[in-house]
């Protein structure tokens, strides 16, 4: 069964969310969006088009060391991908996941425009690994309870850097003495050595989503292959669930969904 035959998730499937922290909706995105999305990420990654973000920017291992540098203008993300095309909004109306996300938020429905809303680019030579962490560090809500949307715009495993998920750790918050001092979780610590070895790749498939909390850790490593990975990812709150005033978060406007 396609996802968009499943309009919602499944009392097993939303319960699996809400205990691990993560879902993989599989085939859920129709081929008309894949592949209009492909056709904006290609165009505007040939134009370094709009709000741009290179991996020289964040100096995470592996990417170049100034923009200036050999691959100084790779980029790590398009930013504001609401902004690029209307299909960045269009997909976010379908029952099939406005359903879905309604199930896990309530019955309406807000898009930050502050975080996330993006494409993200993996790019072979010049990519760079990202370590543990929850999104909810730098970002400023009433609760920390939101929802990430990722779809894959290709097909994504351990070989081009995927999305790798800690289950379950989006439950408790994690103690500071866990985390270094730009609160990515600490691999040197021993005391972190079991939580690290539930760490579970997400491998996908063009079409497939995967929502997970906001809170649940999760990492990434450079991309391995010669082709440029692709996702589009978008955070979700509830209508109640405001940003705090004059935070990054309340920078930007918010799209209602319903």
């Amino acid at each position: 069964m396609s996802g968009t035959e499943q309009s919602s998730f499944s009392p097993e499937e939303a319960e699996q969310f809400r205990r691990d922290g993560f879902f993989v909706a599989r085939n859920l995105i129709p081929a008309p969006y894949i592949a209009k999305m492909n056709e904006i990420t290609t165009r505007d990654l040939a134009l370094h088009a709009g709000d741009v973000e290179y991996e020289a920017d964040l100096q995470y291992p592996g990417a170049p060391s100034s923009l200036d540098s050999e691959g100084g203008r790779t980029i790590r993300r398009l930013r504001q991908a609401i902004s690029r095309d209307p299909v960045f909004s269009q997909i976010l109306k379908e029952p099939f996941i406005l359903n879905r996300l309604r199930q896990l938020l309530g019955p309406h429905i807000v898009v930050p425009m502050a975080h996330h809303n993006c494409i993200m680019t993996k790019q072979p030579k010049f990519s760079s690994d990202t370590g543990w962490h929850q999104d909810t560090r730098y970002w400023s809500f009433q609760s920390p309870e939101l929802i990430n949307l990722w779809i894959a715009l290709g097909e994504e495993s351990p070989r081009n850097g995927c999305l790798q998920v800690l289950p379950g750790t989006h439950i408790e918050p994690t103690r500071r003495d866990r985390l270094d001092d730009d609160l990515f979780l600490r691999t040197d610590l021993p005391e972190n050595a079991s939580l690290l070895a539930t760490a579970t790749p997400v491998e996908l498939m063009p079409g497939d989503a995967l929502f997970f909390h906001a809170r649940c850790f999760h990492a990434a490593t450079r991309n391995y292959s010669t082709e440029t990975k692709r996702s589009v990812v978008y955070t979700f709150r509830s209508i109640d669930n405001e940003p705090l005033p004059g935070t990054r978060s309340s920078a930007l406007p918010e799209l209602l969904l319903s």
